[in-house]
């Protein structure tokens, strides 16, 4: 039953920093986040450091509660003591608000929280996080902090029907907010393989050049991770650098294929769809094929995982949202085309970006996915961070 978010972690709500009340959306249900500043009354002012510790190692409060596992203790349990000392001692130090809980909306019987002791018995392995001796004390660096503090696996690995990460399918994508969060591994859907290079300069700067633009819940984690040391960001990429692999030698030629063309002229437009073209050539292709440079020029969309993922979520997220840019960073701008086009447009649109620019089988359930986009997520999407 666990989503990918953290309660403990949480940054600002109603204005409010670490005072909680963010709906964390899962299949069971809506899970609100806790108040976390030191108020004494609704937050953790009277928690001591052993209950702060044992939440976030076995997921319990200070009154003995199980918590639900949308705040992933299934990952805090590899941080040390010494990072959950420091921890303690930050949130220790915020201002306290007074902000009561919010009421979970969950069925029951999930609405019991005895219900999580079972849940735990199946899917929690408690035990810190412990180095490879066989690997360097950089990439032991990235392990750790992946696999704990960051939680990257609670978005990025797909989930089973009791919600818990399939360790089996580790890094192999998942849902997360009416986003897909692409396969970091071998099944990676970029056009480009990923190397550690481009993974740094991605995290660190929100964009790259043969990848894209962080949308969505991602762009939020570039956003956190701009205030976290580059050598750690560096790690960071490094491990998962690893976790894709070196690709096999078909994979690379394909990516220097793409690459190659994205440096040529733009591929012969696709004819199958007169509308989508027009649409393409009346609203994209003046940035898209432009060769300027970020911010007013756009990617080579040949580049652009949203266009090979496997649905057509992120990129209707895209068009209709836009991309705002990264501050302090030359990178890519777009406007959000919610207003100017209508659903059967965009979906045209979306299914013409596929066929041109993409090398997968066409996507065919782009209408509705562009209307349930529309209905639940444009409003969220306009306060995305960049």
């Amino acid at each position: 039953m666990a989503s990918r978010e953290g309660l403990l972690l949480d940054p600002v709500y109603g204005g409010k920093a670490f005072a909680g009340g963010l709906p964390v959306p899962t299949p069971f249900g809506i899970i609100y986040s806790s108040n976390i500043t030191p108020d004494p009354e609704t937050g953790i002012g009277r928690w001591p450091e052993a209950a702060f510790r044992r939440a976030m190692r076995s997921g319990v409060d200070r009154d003995g509660r199980h918590l639900y596992p949308t705040f992933p203790y299934d990952h805090f349990t590899n941080v040390s003591d010494e990072d959950d000392r420091a921890l303690y001692a930050y949130l220790m130090t915020r201002d306290a608000v007074h902000a009561a809980a919010r009421e979970n909306q969950l069925s029951f019987p999930l609405n019991q929280r005895v219900v999580v002791a079972g849940w735990k018995l199946l899917f929690l392995h408690r035990g810190t996080y412990q180095p490879d001796n066989t690997k360097s004390a950089e990439w032991n660096r990235g392990a750790y902090l992946v696999e704990g503090l960051a939680h990257c696996g609670a978005c990025h690995t797909p989930r089973n029907a009791l919600g818990a990460e399939r360790a089996s399918a580790s890094f192999a994508g998942g849902d997360v907010d009416n986003w897909h969060a692409y396969a970091l591994n071998a099944q990676s859907p970029s056009p480009v393989p990923w190397d550690a290079a481009a993974l740094y300069a991605y995290l660190h700067r929100g964009w790259h050049p043969d990848h894209g633009t962080a949308r969505g819940p991602m762009a939020e984690v570039v956003s956190n991770l701009s205030q976290v040391p580059p050598s750690d960001v560096r790690a960071i990429a490094i491990y998962m650098a690893d976790v894709f692999g070196p690709p096999p030698p078909d994979r690379k030629r394909e990516g220097e294929a793409v690459l190659a063309q994205a440096k040529s002229a733009s591929p012969a437009a696709a004819q199958a769809d007169p509308q989508g073209a027009a649409i393409y050539a009346a609203a994209c292709a003046t940035c898209h094929e432009s060769g300027r440079p970020p911010p007013y020029g756009g990617i080579n969309l040949g580049l652009s995982s949203a266009i090979s993922g496997p649905d057509p979520r992120n990129l209707a997220n895209i068009v209709l949202s836009g991309v705002r840019p990264v501050e302090g960073e030359r990178s890519p701008i777009m406007p959000g085309f919610a207003d100017s086009m209508n659903d059967g447009q965009i979906a045209a649109l979306l299914d013409y970006l596929r066929t041109r620019f993409g090398n997968q089988p066409p996507w065919t359930n782009t209408a509705d996915i562009v209307r349930d986009i529309r209905r639940t997520q444009t409003v969220s999407l306009q306060r995305d961070k960049p």
